[in-house]
């Protein structure tokens, strides 16, 4: 099982999407795929699920509140579901969702009430609890099944994101290709080596527990291919990454209506959609070859 969150501070630049088309083209390929919603926003579970077949007793926010209510996580694999639309139209394979709530939110300031706020957390004894509630909840036997677990991140570095990240092995970045969306991922990087070196600090001499996420690359989204300007003007930000050693994706995913609106009501991603063009299927087949290859699954 390989678990990936995909983040980066700056929202609006694709990161649902990518998840939801990454998990459904990974899933159409005979892979068992398991989507967990942590974003507030709650875009990548409308992208399955209409709002009035939401379910919210089997949210996230409700296995988040289950600690912090009574300080035993109820379990994870309860709140599993199985949207019907895109799983009927998967050739094979199996795509599952954990959806989220507009309320996860409150959930990040009871967590860190609950270690003491922001700065002395790792004077906390439950501290590693904590932290390590998704990647404690994902190792049980019910999720061993599953080949791929992407995580969709709220734009920020807060405590829910911050389980995410210590249950992952790896960071998927989305960007769009503009001064914004590239300007914090050196500080994104800065961050999580950060939270590494504290958690493995206060994990001490249990090496069963350490953590090592790993930035799988930078994937540009919405690019546009129209004029020579745009390309080289895409350039430099691809050449700015690469000076600060941050990995690219070779493949991007260029701008498309069909692709980047708001979740509709069909639930099935533009990957898996016969109103894509060949041009968007294309990049978003390559960006799953190369997302394949990269986590050796």
């Amino acid at each position: 099982m390989t678990v990936v969150a995909v983040l980066n501070y700056k929202g609006g630049v694709g990161k649902t999407t990518m998840t939801a088309n990454l998990g459904a083209e990974i899933a159409n390929r005979g892979r068992k795929v398991l989507l967990i919603d942590l974003d507030p926003q709650a875009s990548l579970t409308f992208s399955f699920y209409r709002p009035d077949e939401w379910d919210p007793d089997r949210t996230i926010l409700r296995w988040y509140e289950s600690y912090i209510m009574s300080g035993a996580a109820k379990n994870l694999e309860e709140l599993v579901l199985t949207p019907p639309r895109v799983n009927a139209a998967l050739e094979r394979g199996r795509l599952d969702l954990i959806s989220s709530d507009l309320r996860l939110v409150d959930v990040e300031l009871d967590l860190a009430h609950g270690l003491g706020g922001a700065r002395y957390q790792t004077f906390n004894p439950h501290y590693l609890r904590v932290y390590r509630l998704l990647a404690d909840a994902l190792a049980g036997k019910a999720f061993e099944e599953y080949d791929v677990i992407l995580m969709d991140c709220a734009p920020n570095f807060n405590m829910v994101t911050r389980t995410a990240v210590v249950a992952s092995q790896h960071i998927l970045v989305p960007a769009k290709a503009d001064y914004l969306s590239t300007l914090g991922i050196d500080y994104l990087r800065t961050r999580l080596s950060q939270l590494v070196d504290e958690y493995d600090r206060v994990a001490g001499s249990n090496p069963a527990v350490a953590i090592n996420p790993v930035i799988l690359g930078v994937v540009f989204t919405m690019v546009q291919y129209a004029g020579a300007g745009l390309m080289v003007k895409l350039q430099g930000y691809i050449n700015g990454l690469k000076d600060i050693e941050v990995p690219v994706f070779r493949h991007t995913l260029r701008e498309s209506k069909a692709v980047f609106a708001d979740p509709g009501e069909h639930g099935i991603p533009a990957v898996l959609s016969r109103q894509t063009t060949e041009n968007v299927e294309y990049d978003l087949h390559q960006i799953t070859n190369e997302f394949l290859s990269l986590i050796r699954v």
